[in-house]
Formats: C-alpha cells, structure tokens, sequence
C-alpha cells in the first residue's frame, strides 16, 4: 500500500537555533526535543539524564501496603509462596525477578507458568489447583490476574491468599483478592500510570525492601531483567519507565546477571554495546520463542539459575526453539497474506480478521502485527482448536481494539489486553457473528482516510548533516518505543550510485548521495519499489531512520529507507 508523508508539528527555525546553543547540540537535535514537548534546559537535562527522582514511593500505589505485610507475613510465618505467570518476556521476567528476590528472603517460593495452547492467557482453575497441591497459602499473580474473578474466589475457597500484580486495563468489577497493585485502577493515584507488568512487580518488590528496612542491592541488582521486560513489553519510554530503562542497560553492559549474559552470547551480541534494538529484536524473541511453542519454563529456570552449564544448555535450547518458531511464523505469515489477497478490498474493509483450523497459537499474534502493519488495519488472527478459536488481535493507534472487544463480549468466552494489543477465546460457531459486528464498530469509529498508512516525519534533512556526532546525539535519544519514536527524515533530489539490488526476501539495497557525501542504504521488504530508482532523469525523495551499522567491527553510517517517491 502506498503511505502518506506527514510531517510533524513546524518547528521556528530561530528557536531551533537558540535552543541548539543553549543546549550545545546540533540543530536537528533541538528541533526533535521541541517536537516532543521538551522545550527548556531543565527538561532537557531529565530527559537525557533521568535521576532516581523519576523513581516514585511504591506506597503510593493502592493496595501496596496490604501486599506488602501480606508477603511479610509469609517470610515471617515460613509459608510456601506460588508466583502465578505468563509466557510472554514481560511475564516471564516478572515470574523470574520475584523469584529471585523470595528466595534471597529465604522463602519456599515456586512458579507455575500457563501453558500458551492449552490454558491461554491469565489465570486459570489448574493452575490454581497447581498452587494448593504445593501447599501454597499465598499466589501473587505477575502481569495478569486482574480479570480473573472466579480464579481469585477459587483460591479463596481453598483457604488461599492471593495478591494480583497487573498492568492491564481492568473491568468495572475487580477480583475479590486480599491486595491488588495495578496503577490502572481508577482509584489509584499513583504517579505513573504506564509501568509494565514487571515495572509493577518492582515496586512490590521496592516496597518490600522499605518497609523490612533491606539493602536497597535487594531491588537493585534486579534492574537488568526488569529493564529487559520493561523494553519487550514496548511501554512509553517516560518517567519511571525511562530510569529503570536507563539503570538497566548500564548492568546490562557492565555486570549482566548470568541469564542475560547468556542470552547476550547466545544472540551473538557484542557485551557492553546493548542496546534496547538489540533488546527488542536480539533477546526478546529468545525469551519468547519458549511460550510461543512449548512452555516459557525454561526461560524462568534460564533467569533464575546460577549454574553456568544449566544456563548455557537452556539458552542452547531457546535458539534451536527460537529457529522453528522462525520457520513455522513465515509459513502462517504466507497462508494469512494468501487468504488476505483474495478476500481483503482496501475501499471497504476497515479490519481484518483471519480464522484457520490448526494455525499454532503461539505464534499468530507476530502474524497479526505483521499484517496489520502492512494493510494499516486492526488485524485479529484467530486459530480453531477443537471448535474453540484463539486468537489474537492487534491495533492501529487511532482504535482502541480493547474497547471495540468489550462491545462483543457477547460473542467471546473471554478476552483481555489494551488498546493496541489483546487475546480472546471465542467458539467457532460465534466468530461469523463477531467478525460482522467487530467490522461494523470499526466502520462507525474510523473512516477510509484515517486508514492510509501515515509516516510520520521528523524533518527535512541533507546528508552532508549526517555525521557521527548526530549518531551519538540520537543515542541519548534513546530508548524508541511509543511516545518517543525513532526520529524519522527525509531528504529531497537524492542521487542512486550503481545499480539497486533486491536482495534476499525482498530487501532494497543501493547507496544514495547528496552533492558530495554518498551513504549505503537499505530498504527491508521494500523490493518493489527499485522501479523508483532507475530513471537516472528524476532523483526521488526519501523518508528514512538514520542508523549505524556495525559489520566485522567496523562502523558505518547506514540510511534505512521507509519509502521513495
């Protein structure tokens, strides 16, 4: 599809400029604080220099004092704690940090992990049966829990504890559990609403430590995992977020716990050189990769052990799962694209939902983000298992998919999630009626043209201002996650060297120059498009991020291309 350029708010160039000598940057620097609100010295400086100030009480968060003597009162009495997760990187280091720190208290505490096909998301009665046949008095569910009411009473009923630490939109009606620790809460007046599900787990964890007057090394020695799940979860990039973010990648790069120094190696990643890219695309799918086809165990025990041999065997075992989950994505990926090409027309549609029997659940909700983004559309995958669909959905930012699925709820056995991400379960015999009534909320709440494809730029930019000193700039930027993107440019009349080639799965390769200065570049997926490059008479425009890229320890500048016209 072709996408529409849009740039963002106009920046004077005067108080660009003056804000670029105050700051001692470079001016494409300064325009891109200015663009996102930061407008004086002092923003400035938190911004690239979070302090612990950013980190708030964790008594503020309702229902923390409850929990926290809860747990207490466990370490006190000696009592036998179960850690309720889930599979994704966000649950499994929330599962894996809790543990840590339980046992460093000297408590019996286990996990019990949902396994992805055969329970779903969230809570579910064996797991809770799981729990009271270890004898646990006490569950604290990490990232999921807060829709789970008849879990919760379950393990009321057979004389359990049970304390609910979430991040997810709740219901009207919450779980009846002793403590619930979720800044979503309507009531709940804590600072920063946007912590991901370990970010809330961490603040359990911090209110622990204060009130049993601890080392503060209990948390802190913490931050390298929380960082990890807090980067996969792709929560905005602000506040807490950003200091835990920042705290955690420089453990990260100097002393990473074990797991994730084995997860560093087995991604084939430079130590000290992490990055949340790398993050994102080199460490998450590894932690994934486990839940997606089998059960996310392994990832925890990765986490959690200090046996060297264990965890070099676990992150073996990770790879050669993370290769099949590869494999088996890109085979959905062209059944999907297949259904989608014979049945999708742009004028009309305003979503897509895909349905197949024996599609594995596990990994269809890449399948879905891919589609969506590709058609700009929310995008549900749906895979039948013995009549039940499960599925997953993914959103566009200008439709709370969340919202739209409270709206069925008549339709579905359950679902959960946000406004840009969530799963159900729904009988086969009910998806026709959902799709309809699904696609008729979507065409009352989008029109056609807020369903064009947008990218949205930065700034106009020439190359000759392209230097290593912007490279650096950008990456005190950084992290780029919603909120703060990955600033994108473009640049006029650009002149193609050689020939483009198409490589392998379609990527565009070519070098680009502008009056003196030439630059390699790479469009991925956006093979199509050579025809763009080859009338030597017109020099197309370009919409790209500004990379650096590092190949056989030598660093190059490397222009990756978002579109040509």
């Amino acid at each position: 599809m072709d996408v529409r350029w849009v740039f963002r708010k106009d920046i004077d160039p005067e108080r660009a400029k003056s804000f670029a000598l105050e700051l001692q940057v470079p001016e494409i620097i300064a325009t891109l604080l200015l663009q996102r609100g930061i407008d004086n010295y002092q923003k400035a400086l938190t911004f690239f220099k979070p302090t612990e100030n950013f980190m708030n009480d964790p008594f503020l968060m309702k229902g923390m004092d409850a929990a926290v003597d809860r747990v207490l009162l466990a370490v006190e009495r000696k009592e036998k704690i179960l850690i309720y997760g889930d599979y994704d990187v966000d649950g499994v280091t929330s599962t894996a940090v809790l543990s840590i720190f339980l046992k460093k208290l000297g408590r019996d505490v286990s996990y019990y992990i949902p396994d992805r096909e055969k329970e779903g998301y969230g809570l579910s009665i064996d797991g809770i049966k799981e729990g009271v046949s270890r004898g646990a008095s006490l569950i604290i569910s990490v990232d999921c829990g807060i829709t789970g009411h008849k879990e919760v009473s379950f393990a009321k009923e057979n004389n359990v504890d049970f304390i609910i630490s979430d991040h997810h939109e709740p219901l009207e009606s919450l779980p009846e559990a002793l403590a619930i620790l979720n800044p979503k809460q309507t009531d709940d007046n804590y600072p920063f609403k946007e912590l991901a599900g370990v970010g809330v787990v961490f603040k359990l964890i911090q209110g622990i430590v204060k009130k049993a007057d601890l080392d503060p090394s209990y948390a802190d020695d913490l931050i390298d995992i929380v960082a990890v799940g807090t980067i996969a979860d792709v929560v905005p990039m602000l506040h807490e977020n950003k200091l835990i973010v920042k705290k955690g990648l420089e453990k990260i790069n100097s002393s990473p716990s074990l797991g994730i120094k084995t997860l560093i190696d087995a991604a084939g990643l430079a130590r000290g050189e992490i990055s949340t890219w790398n993050i994102i695309y080199g460490i998450a799918p590894r932690i994934n990769a486990a839940g997606r086809l089998d059960t996310a165990n392994s990832c925890v025990d990765l986490l959690i052990t200090d046996d060297v041999n264990k965890a070099l065997n676990i992150a073996y075992v990770l790879e050669t799962q993370n290769r099949k989950r590869q494999s088996i994505d890109n085979n959905i990926l062209k059944e999907a694209l297949s259904i989608v090409n014979k049945k999708f027309k742009p004028e009309n549609d305003y979503t897509i939902v895909l349905a197949k029997e024996d599609w594995h659940p596990g990994v269809i909700g890449i399948c879905a983000s891919r589609i969506m983004e590709r058609y700009y559309r929310p995008t549900i995958m749906l895979s039948i298992i013995d009549g039940i669909g499960k599925g997953s959905a993914r959103s566009i930012p200008e439709f709370d998919i969340y919202s739209a699925l409270k709206e069925c709820s008549e339709y579905m056995i359950e679902f959960g999630g946000h406004k840009l991400a969530a799963g159900m379960t729904i009988k086969k015999e009910n998806i026709e009626r959902f799709v309809n009534q699904f696609e008729e909320i979507a065409s009352k709440k989008l029109s056609l043209d807020i369903l064009i494809p947008k990218l949205k730029i930065d700034g106009y930019i020439v190359l000759d201002d392209i230097n290593d000193e912007i490279i650096r700039m950008l990456k005190y930027l950084e992290p780029y996650v919603p909120v703060n993107e990955k600033p994108l440019f473009a640049s006029r009349n650009l002149q193609v060297v050689g020939e483009p080639r198409v490589l392998n799965n379609n990527h565009l390769k070519f070098r680009v120059r502008d009056q003196y200065i030439v630059f390699d570049a790479i469009g991925f997926g956006l093979g199509k498009l050579k025809n763009r490059l080859v009338n030597k008479d017109k020099n197309p425009d370009m919409v790209f991020h500004i990379n650096e890229n590092n190949w056989g320890g030598k660093k190059t500048i490397q222009l990756n291309i978002k579109d040509i016209k």
